[in-house]
């Protein structure tokens, strides 16, 4: 209990001294209500797509510099090949809207630097390709179009730039006998400004490459800071800073900046209660494209995944790897769209919702709303009752109605218990609205 507290404070630490716990909260508002966003991993890493020279690279693609060690001379022709002529990112929003999500992260500059806007602190970005034109800002016009919050990811860590302060043979820095990350902290602003001035509001700040001992508790105060007196509604990560628990993705204390916390490829077993968090996941292994990962999850996975991540107050943010064509992969496709045929039917019983108030939900996962004069259950039932006989435990309160989402069909009520149909309208979850009156409250 007093981990969690701790962590609580650290989550929930100001960034900024004036910032009061009502003005956080309405910062952070609309990336509570949301609960679902894409992350987008894009960038030339999605040429050899796993392999180099030949050889098949089986970590995540987007590490394949570091990977196979590839030196920057051999790895910079890459951009001379990216021209991803087939992308349309209103396909691409309009693709994460049918599916629920709410927001889009995607990434700016992943760890081997390559930018996907024209910059003009570098010659490593979009404008040197063959293709030339600005990724970011249609994409970031394209949310706006369809109200989606366009958010951007950020490494901080730089393997081309020669001032980052941590050598490998193989990077940029090889040849600078002193880094100097003064230097390239500067730089990474100046690209931060430019992100943060052009493309209109951002809704997230997502760093990351923060681990490496170049980069320090204090740099990264100062960087939330200095974003925060560019776009002072952005939300930041706990990435910025150097607390984060390794893939728990959690602060360690309240020494540490950050929104929020990111759990990476998992979901905290029982929720942070008061705490706001988001896990990160992949669809298969691997964030950016590549040929040799198949390992796809099935969209029954995916959909639970986001019901568990929501019933335990978190939000669900699903990658996808775009190929250097610039074209989602069918799969990735396919699945979101199976998704999105969920989420219309089910769709407020994620959004807006807040974590499962019960010790044990056996059948499943709940998430809950206010609604005038009450609360509103919606029970996600994954295991359907063979007797039809679906009990709250330890409710409460006078349940005053109940009702399938899928056909909207009512249930019958007795006492804290519901009789469902003989069979499960969806097999993959069910959902239940239960209205009942007043704040939940449970016996003891």
């Amino acid at each position: 209990m007093k981990a969690l507290l701790c962590l609580a404070i650290a989550l929930s630490a100001l960034p900024l001294n004036a910032e009061t716990e009502a003005e956080r909260d309405a910062r952070m508002e609309w990336f509570r209500e949301a609960r679902f966003g894409m992350f987008i991993h894009w960038g030339v890493y999605s040429i050899p797509a796993g392999e180099w020279k030949g050889k098949p690279y089986k970590g995540i693609a987007e590490w394949i510099q570091n990977h196979a060690k590839i030196p920057v001379a051999e790895y910079e022709p890459l951009k001379d090949q990216f021209n991803p002529v087939k992308y349309d990112p209103e396909a691409w929003v309009k693709l994460a809207k049918d599916a629920g999500m709410k927001y889009i992260v995607i990434t700016s500059k992943h760890h081997d630097g390559f930018c996907l806007w024209d910059s003009k602190q570098t010659e490593w970005d979009i404008a040197s390709t063959p293709y030339k034109k600005d990724l970011l800002k249609p994409l970031a016009e394209a949310c706006r179009k369809h109200g989606l919050k366009f958010c951007l990811y950020h490494s901080i860590m730089d393997w081309h730039h020669p001032d980052w302060g941590t050598k490998k043979p193989w990077r940029g820095n090889a040849d600078n006998p002193a880094p100097d990350m003064d230097a390239y902290t500067a730089y990474m602003k100046a690209q931060l400004k430019e992100l943060l001035t052009e493309y209109g509001d951002v809704g997230i700040l997502w760093f990351d490459g923060e681990w490496e001992d170049a980069w320090t508790h204090e740099r990264g105060k100062d960087l939330d800071d200095y974003v925060r007196s560019l776009q002072p509604d952005i939300i930041v990560n706990n990435r910025v800073d150097k607390g984060r628990k390794g893939m728990e993705g959690m602060s360690k204390d309240d020494k540490f900046r950050g929104d929020y916390g990111t759990p990476e490829q998992q979901i905290p077993a029982n929720g942070l209660p008061g705490v706001d968090w988001e896990s990160c996941m992949t669809m298969n292994d691997t964030w950016g494209y590549s040929n040799l990962d198949h390992d796809w999850k099935s969209s029954e996975k995916l959909i639970r995944n986001l019901v568990d991540i929501a019933s335990k107050g978190g939000n669900y943010l699903l990658n996808v790897g775009p190929t250097a064509e610039g074209e989602i992969p069918a799969p990735s496709v396919e699945r979101l769209e199976a998704i999105g045929d969920w989420m219309k039917v089910n769709a407020e019983s994620i959004h807006g919702t807040s974590a499962n108030p019960f010790k044990s939900t056996p059948w499943g996962r709940c998430t809950m709303k206010a609604i005038d004069g009450g609360t509103r259950l919606y029970l996600h039932v994954f295991d359907w009752p063979q007797d039809g006989k679906l009990k709250l435990p330890g409710l409460a309160n006078e349940i005053t109605g109940a009702r399938l989402l899928a056909n909207r069909a009512k249930v019958r009520v007795e006492g804290a218990t519901l009789t469902l149909p003989a069979t499960a309208p969806d097999p993959v979850d069910t959902v239940v609205a239960v209205d009942i009156k007043g704040a939940i409250a449970l016996e003891e």
